[in-house]
């Protein structure tokens, strides 16, 4: 296990960029300069020991030691010792739709990017409690299984895509299905599932399955993501827009959000619909329902200790530092026997 202190100095990684960009430019404004005065064969013997290769291979060193220098500063961090801590909390599953219907702008950036900001944010308001992400559109699947590594969790969250599934629709029955089968703790009193989608269902018989959830224990909250008035399906490549999703008369497919649907299921798993416009009015709602619900007392195991590891690469970006003050331009004798680059 390790942590990134400060993760934001990994910018400076594009000076690595910037540096070889202006190589190359110097580079050609050298050459241009030398033609004006003298040919190449002229500039062999005005300058026999320079050596082009020893000018890229210092660039190198350099960039090495950028990227050093970077991750000394970055701050990686190894855990070195395991405990096992008890933590209160609830059994908390989220059920994200990735169906095409979610790209919709309707609501800025759009309802799957809102959707994971919603999670999220959910998630850094969290203490003890264990969470599991699932995504679903014309099938289900696990994301992430029930764990208290919200670190890892969020970075699986922040790689959903409506790519990932190939067969579209929103089911979702069968992602409280699904949800069944994370909650692998008996005792465990609260067990909640999240579904946050438009409310698009194409199956129709998802209230039925949130009365078989109750029964198991799982109080279903959902939260809509869109708006009634809905807005077109955009088909982007790269980010550049290709198309509009149409149906099969070729008109222009327009998706609204289902509340109606959204509430239904709610009403029936026990829990309550939530608007999923305003960001910080969501967090707040789900932290005081969780913050309601009878905690459940569990072990697991985490690091609780971490090293610094900075030394080890500033040490090797300071030895890559002075090695490419040390290399000199021009050719190496023994170098220049071998001639392993043919510049004889």
């Amino acid at each position: 296990m390790y942590q990134l202190e400060q993760p934001i100095y990994f910018y400076l990684l594009f000076a690595i960029a910037a540096l070889v960009v202006l190589f190359l430019w110097v580079t050609l404004w050298k050459k241009r300069m030398q033609k004006r005065f003298s040919n190449s064969k002229s500039l062999k013997r005005l300058s026999p020991n320079r050596s082009f290769f020893k000018s890229m291979l210092k660039v190198l060193v350099l960039s090495l030691a950028i990227a050093c220098l970077t991750i000394a500063l970055v701050n990686p961090k190894i855990g070195t010792k395991i405990e096992t801590v008890k933590r209160e909390g609830v059994d908390v599953v989220f059920a994200l739709d990735v169906s095409k219907s979610m790209l919709a702008e309707d609501i800025a950036p759009n309802r799957i990017d809102k959707s994971k900001q919603l999670v999220t944010q959910i998630i850094n308001s969290l203490a003890g409690d264990r969470i599991g992400i699932i995504g679903y559109a014309g099938s289900a699947f696990p994301q992430v299984p029930i764990t208290t590594d919200f670190s890892s969790a969020k970075l699986f969250l922040s790689s959903m895509n409506t790519d990932m599934v190939s067969s579209q629709g929103t089911a979702i029955t069968q992602a409280i299905e699904m949800a069944q089968t994370y909650y692998n703790d008996e005792d465990q009193a609260n067990r909640v599932l999240f579904l946050i989608s438009d409310g698009e269902d194409h199956e129709g018989n998802a209230v039925e399955i949130a009365e078989e959830a109750i029964k198991l224990g799982i109080r279903i909250f959902t939260i809509g993501v869109g708006t009634k008035q809905g807005g077109p399906i955009p088909i982007k490549k790269n980010g550049i827009l290709q198309y509009y999703k149409r149906d099969q008369h070729n008109e222009q497919v327009i998706t609204r959000l289902d509340d109606e649907t959204l509430i239904e299921i709610a009403e029936v798993g026990n829990g309550e619909y939530i608007d999923g416009t305003n960001t910080k009015e969501v967090v707040e709602t789900v932290t005081a329902i969780l913050n309601g619900m009878d905690k459940k007392e569990f072990e697991s195991k985490q690091f609780t200790d971490f090293k610094d590891q900075f030394q080890w690469f500033l040490a090797g970006g300071l030895f890559l530092l002075l090695l490419d003050i040390l290399f000199l331009e021009r050719k190496t004798n023994w170098l220049k026997k071998l001639n392993l680059f043919n510049e004889d």
